[in-house]
C-alpha cells in the first residue's frame, strides 16, 4: 500500500510538472503540440489512482491535480480561451474519476461475487462427498458385517459341526480382512502420505508388481506379457509407485476374460517415460471414462471406487499424469507418464 501511495505521488508530481511545461518544453521548447498534450497528462494518475483505489481515491486524485493547477489556471498571461479550456479539463478529472472508479469498482464487486459463488460450490462439491463417502462406507461395511454375523450365530450354534465351522471361521476371517482394506483405502484417500521422491528403478518396481500379481492372474487364466525397458530410473516414491502398479494391474486382471492377455510396454518420450497397461477385456463407454478417476465412482459390485482416484492422486504428485483409452468389449490401455530421473536431480 506504502509504495502503491509513493507511486502515485510521484506519477503526480510529475504530470502536474508536464501540465505547467516544466519538463517537455525546455527539451522541445514552446510548440502548440506540446501545449495540446500537457493538461492531457494529468488524466494518467487519475486513472492509476481510480483503478488502485476506486472511484474515492479517482476524486481525491482529480482534486489534487485541479489544486495544482489552479495557479497555471489564474496566470496573468492566460487568455480566457485557454482558461475556459482548463476548466473544462478540470471537470473531465471528476468525470474521468467517476466513470472509471465506478467501472473497477463493479468490476472488483462482479470478481468477488464469483469467488463467493466459487466457494459455494466448492463447499457443496466437498458436502457432496462426503454424502458419497458415508454412504458408500455404509454400504462396504454393511455387507460383510451382515455375513460376519451370520457365520457368527452358525459358529454359536451347538449343532454346527468341525468342517463346517472351519468354513465359517474363514469366512469370517476374509469378511474382517474385506473390512479392513476398505477402511484402508478411505484412510488413504482423506489422509494421503506425503510423497518422498527418490531415485529409485521403475523396471525393477513393474517386474515386482507383475510377481506379484501372478497367482490372480493364473487363477482367472490371463498371462501377462512384461515388455517394459530393463532399468528405467525415475525421481519417485517406490511405494507409492507400487501401489499405483499392483491396481491398475489388479483392474486389468479383474476386467480380462480368461486366456487373454495383458501387456506391459515402456517407450522413452524425451526426458519422460510412457508405461501402458493393456488390456484386452470388457472395456468402458465413454461416459464411464469420464467418470473413473472421480473419488468413490465404481463400476464393480463391490470396491470404493477411490483405486483410480488414488492413482491420479498419486501420480500428479509425482508430476506425472495419466491417462486412459478405452473401447467397450475390446479391452482398455492406462498410460503413465512419468518424468525420467536426471543426473542434476537431487536425492
Amino acid at each position: 500500500m506504502r509504495l502503491k501511495l509513493i507511486s502515485l505521488a510521484l506519477l503526480i508530481a510529475l504530470t502536474v510538472a508536464i501540465h505547467y511545461g516544466w519538463v517537455l518544453e525546455p527539451i522541445f521548447g514552446d510548440s502548440h503540440w506540446i501545449h495540446a498534450i500537457h493538461s492531457r497528462f494529468c488524466y494518467i494518475p487519475i486513472v492509476v489512482a481510480a483503478s488502485l483505489f476506486g472511484i474515492r481515491g479517482g476524486l481525491i486524485t482529480a482534486t489534487i491535480i485541479s489544486i495544482s493547477v489552479l495557479p497555471f489556471l489564474f496566470r496573468e498571461n492566460l487568455s480566457e480561451h485557454n482558461q475556459s479550456g482548463e476548466i473544462v479539463e478540470i471537470i473531465f478529472y471528476y468525470a474521468l474519476a467517476v466513470l472509471v472508479g465506478v467501472i473497477i469498482e463493479r468490476v472488483l464487486e462482479q470478481r468477488e461475487k464469483n469467488k463467493d459463488a466459487q466457494l459455494q460450490l466448492e463447499r457443496t462439491y466437498r458436502l457432496s462427498l462426503m454424502g458419497q463417502m458415508a454412504a458408500t462406507m455404509a454400504h462396504e461395511i454393511k455387507n460383510p458385517l451382515a455375513s460376519i454375523k451370520g457365520s457368527v450365530e452358525i459358529l454359536c450354534d451347538p449343532q454346527t459341526n468341525d468342517s463346517d465351522k472351519k468354513e465359517f471361521e474363514s469366512i469370517v476371517l476374509n469378511e474382517i480382512r474385506r473390512v479392513d482394506n476398505t477402511i484402508k483405502e478411505y484412510l488413504n484417500y482423506a489422509r494421503p502420505k506425503q510423497i518422498e521422491l527418490i531415485k529409485m528403478n521403475y523396471s525393477e518396481s513393474i517386474e515386482i508388481a507383475v510377481k506379484q500379481v501372478d497367482n490372480q492372474a493364473a487363477e482367472s487364466s490371463v498371462i501377462i506379457c512384461n515388455n517394459f525397458p530393463k532399468n528405467i530410473i525415475i525421481k519417485g516414491d517406490s511405494a507409492k509407485i507400487h501401489q499405483v502398479l499392483l491396481n491398475l494391474l489388479l483392474n486389468a486382471i479383474q476386467a480380462s476374460h480368461e486366456k487373454s492377455k495383458i501387456t506391459i510396454n515402456g517407450s522413452i518420450d524425451q526426458n519422460k517415460i510412457i508405461c501402458s497397461i493393456i488390456d484386452n477385456g470388457t472395456g468402458m463407454s465413454q461416459s464411464e471414462l469420464q467418470k473413473i478417476f472421480d473419488p468413490f465412482y465404481t463400476t464393480k459390485e463391490t470396491g470404493s471406487g477411490l483405486g483410480l482416484a488414488v492413482v491420479k492422486s498419486i501420480i500428479d504428485g509425482h508430476k506425472g499424469f495419466v491417462t486412459v483409452e478405452s473401447t467397450q468389449d475390446k479391452g482398455t490401455t492406462f498410460l503413465i507418464t512419468l518424468p525420467l530421473y536426471m543426473e542434476n536431480d537431487n536425492d
